[in-house]
């Protein structure tokens, strides 16, 4: 599993576009198969930066996002 998190959106409350959410994950991905693409095929990323309940939804719908590193979200009960 990876986890990216735009160092901008670190404890800021900021998040990115959907699309660079995806082209940002996208890359991570290119990079992996580059590496070894037996091994890029079970690898997870996953996307940490303001996940919030009102984002997630459009975030999962990028085709590379696999899941959320959620952070003070996930302590809330509509979450």
């Amino acid at each position: 599993v990876i986890a990216y998190e735009p160092i901008w959106a670190l404890g800021t409350g900021k998040i990115a576009t959907f699309d660079q959410a995806q082209d940002a994950i996208n890359s991570l991905d290119n990079d992996t198969d580059k590496i070894n693409p037996a091994t890029a095929e079970n690898i997870r990323i996953l996307y940490g930066g303001s996940v919030t309940i009102k984002n997630c939804d459009g975030l999962l719908m990028q085709e590379d996002i696999d899941g959320f590193l959620v952070g003070r979200t996930s302590i809330k009960p509509e979450f």
